[in-house]
């Protein structure tokens, strides 16, 4: 991906069954086209094909994160300080397991988040999915 000027924003696996969707996230700063997703495509397909890493019949989808842009690592959490987020976790922390709230900061992989007048210290091993509230 680095040689068509791409970055790998995130990866995500959704099991719907005996099917599974993989889902992977491409991201470049003037933005990202049909096209690079088409060519990223064809080249994880083709890799797919080889490796064989996922059992069973799946789909596979290439896109830009979006406005709503997911949250996998503790880097992408810095680069959205200040902003909201939507965050289900998977064990709870206070009793919740989701959470909507804004990014205050980020330290290591413990993630800080402002919801509703408390503060909440998230590990972001701990998180499920996150995403951006545009």
């Amino acid at each position: 991906m680095a040689a068509l000027g791409l970055k790998l924003w995130g990866i995500e696996i959704v099991q719907q069954g005996k099917y599974s969707l993989l889902r992977i996230y491409i991201e470049r700063e003037e933005g990202v086209t049909i096209e690079d997703c088409e060519k990223v495509s064809r080249q994880v397909s083709a890799i797919l094909d080889v490796e064989d890493p996922i059992a069973g019949e799946y789909t596979l989808e290439v896109s830009s994160p979006g406005l709503d842009r997911p949250l996998f690592t503790s880097e992408q959490f810095g680069l959205f300080a200040g902003s909201k987020v939507n965050v289900r976790l998977r064990g709870p922390v206070d009793g919740r397991r989701k959470l909507k709230g804004l990014i205050e900061n980020v330290s290591g992989d413990d993630i800080v988040l402002h919801v509703d007048g408390t503060e909440f210290e998230i590990q972001i091993a701990n998180i499920e999915k996150a995403n951006i509230i545009f």
